[in-house]
């Protein structure tokens, strides 16, 4: 008896690995059966195929209408990279772009090959602009506008935003940059200081979306849109004392979920992007008044330096494009690790 017992774990150590490699002869023999016709005599040269496999399908449609054939080169794996990245013949607006964040992102998508619209209060728009717009007619094969605007005129943005869609016959996406900031203690905040930022980051931004969503139906095309937020949307920032907006760009995270949640019934998709700190003009400004924060605000996220606009212009493409099709009612946060400590 004990003799018996201690050849039991040989046996099974023996036995448990041989159960895979007869079952793999036993399917490999049942497939040899089944094509025994064709091996028996195979043709010479290249290996015999299987005449009852078919090649596999192109990829499926977009929705929001990127075309999959041959004479367009859009395949993945053919020499045209990336081709989901691409934005040639849509037609975007951008609100707040004279300057800034806005005109940067605006930039990016043109190279991508939109027709972008730029809306913003300003009488004029920023020196700067002027030079994309050569560069978007002279480098870029496309074109660049400009209308002046303020997102709290709800009748004159839907008849621009209207006009527009006339003119070229579709409507496929947004980037609500329009906004403005304002740094005052809740103590020391005014009721008319809080609504105006409000109705600009928040009701502005709404009625803006809402604006491009009712073309992008009313052509059936679907679409896109990005709404600017922040870091501030999901904290406090230390040292920098700012209720109202922090309060506002929480509320454009949640508008764009509600909004997507809406939307995606008609193939639109809403998005938000949470920037870190950017230095921009009205930044470098303001660290003439307390240079002390060119040096916290860097030490402050994980990267230890700040953003520029430039930093932020693949996450415009990216969220415009198909290339996020299957995104929505997300939060892209870009802010150098800050609010993850």
């Amino acid at each position: 008896m004990s003799a018996t017992l201690r050849w039991l774990p040989f046996v099974f150590r023996t036995v448990r690995p041989c159960v895979p490699s007869i079952t793999y002869r036993l399917l490999s023999t049942s497939l040899y059966l089944q094509n025994s016709s064709t091996l028996e005599n195979p043709p010479k040269g290249n290996p015999p195929q299987n005449p009852s496999r078919k090649p596999p399908n192109p990829p499926a449609q977009e929705s929001e209408n990127l075309e999959t054939n041959e004479a367009s080169g859009i395949f993945l794996g053919t020499t045209k990279r990336l081709p989901e990245f691409s934005l040639t013949d849509r037609v975007i607006l951008v609100s707040g772009a004279a300057r800034g964040l806005g005109l940067t992102q605006a930039e990016a998508l043109l190279e991508a090959g939109a027709t972008v619209y730029a809306l913003d209060r300003l009488p004029e728009p920023s020196p700067d602009f002027y030079r994309v717009q050569k560069r978007a007619a002279e480098e870029l094969g496309t074109t660049f506008h400009y209308r002046q605007i303020d997102v709290r005129d709800n009748e004159g943005l839907n008849k621009i935003v209207a006009n527009i869609g006339d003119t070229h016959g579709r409507m496929d996406g947004l980037i609500a940059a329009a906004g403005i900031q304002q740094e005052t203690p809740a103590l020391d905040y005014t009721a008319e200081d809080a609504n105006m930022m409000f109705e600009i980051n928040i009701t502005g931004v709404f009625m803006t979306a809402q604006a491009v969503a009712k073309q992008m139906i009313r052509f059936g095309n679907g679409g896109s849109i990005a709404m600017i937020a922040s870091m501030s949307a999901h904290i406090a920032n230390r040292g920098l004392i700012c209720p109202a907006y922090n309060t506002s760009k929480a509320g454009v995270v949640q508008l764009a979920k509600n909004l997507a949640s809406e939307w995606g019934q008609y193939g639109i998709r809403v998005n938000t992007i949470s920037p870190g700190y950017i230095v921009t003009a009205m930044v470098e400004e303001l660290f003439k008044r307390f240079p002390e924060r060119r040096v916290d605000w860097p030490n402050q996220n994980m990267l230890g330096k700040l953003s520029r606009p430039e930093d932020f212009r693949g996450a415009a493409v990216f969220l415009l494009s198909p290339a996020s099709s299957y995104m929505t009612g997300a939060d892209l946060r870009i802010d150098g690790g800050h609010a993850s400590w």
